[in-house]
This record gives C-alpha cells, sequence and structure tokens, in this order.
C-alpha cells in the first residue's frame, strides 16, 4: 500500500473534529456548574444533553441536501461558524429556555460540520479512509477528554467555567485564520448528479454497526463511574476519576489502529477490538477485585476507541460514491444511540440493578460481531 499522506486539507478535518469533540465533551462536565448557577434540576440538566443529541438527529437528516444545494465548504464553514454561536448563547444565558436550545444549535451545526468532515476525508484519502478516520478520531478523543480538565481548571479561578468554552472558542478562530482558504475535496460525481439513489444495503449493516458501538461507548460513558462506586465498592470520586482509565484505553486503541490499519484489513480489526471489548468488559462487569474491574475498563476502552473509526471507514467504503449521504446517517444514527442507549440503561438499572443492566453493553457488543462477520463484502476490508 502507498505511503499515508496527510496534506493541508487533512490536518484541517483532523484539527476541526478535535474542535467539534472538545466542545461535545464539554456540555457534560459543565452541567454542574451551570445547574447550580441557574438552579437546575438533574433532569433538566439532562436535558441540554438530549438536546445535543436532537440536533444531531436533525443535521443526520438534512446535512446531504444542504451539502447539495450549497457546497461542502459553505456547509463545514456554516457548522464551524454555528456550533460556536451556540457556544456563546449557552457562555450567556441566563435561563435553562436559552440554555437548552443553545446545546441544540450546537449539536444541529455542529454535526453539519462533522458530517462534512467524514465525507470529505473518506474521499480525499480513498482506499486509505481508514488510517484518515481512525488518526482524526485519536486527536477527537484527546481534545475530548481535554475539555473537562481545562473547564475543571478554569472553575478554581476568578474567569470560571466559561474560560473552558472561551479557550475551545479561541482555537476555532485559530484554525479559521490559518486554514479558511484550504480547498475541500470535491463531491463525486456520482454523488452530484444521484445524490437521492438509496444507499446499499452492505452500508446499513455497517450503519448498524456503527450505532451498536455508539450506543456501547456512550453507556459506559454514562454509567461505569457509578458501576466502580456502587457495584464495585470504589466510593463516588475514586469511581469518577477513574473512568480517566477507559478514555486512555480509548486513545491508545485509536493509535495502535491507525497503524494497524496500514497492514491489516479494516473488517479483521474490527472484529478483532470487538473480541477485545468482550474480554476487558467481561473482567469489568464481572471481576469483583478493583484493580482487575479498572484493569478491564481500560482494556474495553482500548477496543470501543477503534469501532468508531473502522466502522465508519467500512460504511463510507461501501458508500464511497455517497460519502455526504452515508455521513448524515452516520450522524442521525448516533444522535440516536447517544439519545437511547445510556437512557435505557439507565431504565433497566432503576427496573432491576445496575449490574444487571450492563448486559445491555455485552448484548450490543455481541450482535456487533455477528453481523460483522456474517457481511463478507465491504469494500476494500
Amino acid at each position: 500500500m502507498a505511503a499515508f499522506h496527510r496534506d493541508r486539507f487533512t490536518w484541517l478535518a483532523y484539527l476541526l473534529l478535535g474542535y467539534f469533540a472538545y466542545f461535545q465533551a464539554a456540555l457534560g462536565p459543565l452541567m454542574p456548574f451551570l445547574r447550580a448557577e441557574l438552579q437546575l434540576s438533574y433532569a433538566t440538566g439532562a436535558l441540554h444533553l438530549s438536546a445535543f443529541a436532537v440536533g444531531m438527529i436533525g443535521a443526520g437528516l438534512s446535512c446531504a441536501r444542504l451539502a447539495a444545494r450549497w457546497g461542502r465548504r459553505t456547509i463545514l464553514w456554516s457548522g464551524a461558524a454555528g456550533m460556536a454561536a451556540g457556544v456563546l448563547f449557552l457562555m450567556f444565558s441566563r435561563a435553562a429556555m436559552m440554555t437548552i436550545p443553545a446545546a441544540l444549535v450546537m449539536g444541529y451545526l455542529g454535526t453539519l460540520l462533522l458530517v462534512m468532515i467524514q465525507a470529505t476525508l473518506s474521499d480525499r484519502h480513498g482506499a486509505q479512509r481508514a488510517t484518515a478516520l481512525t488518526e482524526s478520531n485519536i486527536l477527537a478523543m484527546l481534545c475530548a477528554g481535554g475539555a473537562p480538565l481545562l473547564i475543571g481548571t478554569f472553575a478554581r479561578t476568578t474567569i470560571g467555567w466559561r474560560g473552558a468554552l472561551g479557550f475551545g472558542l479561541l482555537a476555532g478562530a485559530l484554525i479559521a485564520l490559518f486554514y479558511f482558504r484550504t480547498p475541500l475535496p470535491p463531491r463525486p460525481g456520482a454523488a452530484a448528479t444521484h445524490h437521492r439513489a438509496p444507499l446499499p444495503a452492505g452500508f446499513w449493516a455497517f450503519w448498524t454497526v456503527l450505532i451498536l458501538s455508539v450506543g456501547l461507548e456512550w453507556s459506559l460513558i454514562a454509567w461505569s463511574a457509578d458501576y466502580l462506586s456502587s457495584v464495585i465498592g470504589l466510593g463516588a470520586q475514586a469511581g469518577a476519576m477513574l473512568v480517566s482509565v477507559f478514555f486512555a484505553g480509548a486513545v491508545l486503541g485509536r493509535a495502535a489502529n491507525s497503524r494497524w490499519t496500514r497492514r491489516a484489513p479494516v473488517r479483521t480489526l474490527l472484529l478483532a477490538m470487538l473480541g477485545v471489548v468482550a474480554a476487558g468488559f467481561s473482567l469489568f462487569w464481572l471481576v469483583r477485585l478493583p484493580a482487575i474491574a479498572v484493569f478491564g475498563l481500560g482494556m474495553t476502552g482500548f477496543g470501543v476507541g477503534a469501532l468508531f473509526p473502522l466502522s465508519l471507514s467500512l460504511a463510507l467504503a461501501v458508500a464511497a460514491d455517497q460519502a455526504d449521504a452515508a455521513s448524515s446517517m452516520v450522524s442521525l444514527g448516533s444522535g440516536l444511540a447517544i439519545l437511547a442507549a445510556p437512557f435505557l440503561l439507565g431504565w433497566l438499572a432503576d427496573s432491576y440493578s445496575l449490574e444487571q443492566a450492563f448486559v445491555i453493553v455485552a448484548l450490543l457488543d455481541v450482535i456487533a460481531f455477528v453481523i460483522v462477520a456474517s457481511f463478507r463484502r465491504p469494500v476494500g476490508a
């Protein structure tokens, strides 16, 4: 395989994905401060995350049509600017009736940016899209992990938690300053003339795997701290801090797979990572020794970190001539998974127990493995 080349556009896409991931990840950690300032209930605070997910769904339904009409460049930079506007609205609003719509704006316009990043990276790198998508998600994970650290740091200063959002806005402005004139890859001819053609069946198979992967990831993000605290018995503070092991594992998983995609078939790697998730989650879920449970969480993170970029690359490979439409459906599915999976696990925990509810994670992994193992004809896999 030819050497992987990162051109100016590739770096732009990587940086913009980090910009999106930073603000997406910031919503959860800033919520305690926002709730305290505005005297919001937990349920009202949770509506901000739900609004962001609903915005993702809306963007998934509309982005391909918008890109066909206005062009990729317009949608990409409008999405970046629109997400910044939503962040500013959130920073200076003083009531939930304004902060919740701000989160919706962030979710919708930010996801327009996300869709364009995924589609254009796929078109630019073609058969090497798995490497590009996995590398871009390494930076995204690092930026997402930096968001809570900066929020906590700024919250201890006179600037307050809003300083962390201002830091992200400054980073976005610098990206625009240095890269605004960078040309984007054109839409393939088939996509430009037949953008309404149905997506192939193979795409929907990997789209389903992608939804299952996102649901699995966000279920662990939402509930692993509670599990470590109440089931493993580590206490609330230690449980919350040790979730960082999951994110560290995810970064390592993405870094490793970004190299492995240059040597091994993507489908083989995806099956292997689903197997890693099964092994790591078994340790986390079934073993009551804290050290082994935490190791299992990190091992699970290693596998989970690679699931989204690998399944995304397979889905876009199958629908290579319809990258805008395919990426739009990916964002739609991701929004649905983020909205539904953590809620379902929480509902089951209320009805049974958190320990029993975590069977959902195991089921999602098994179903994804069966789908990938059964579908043997992905292009470029």
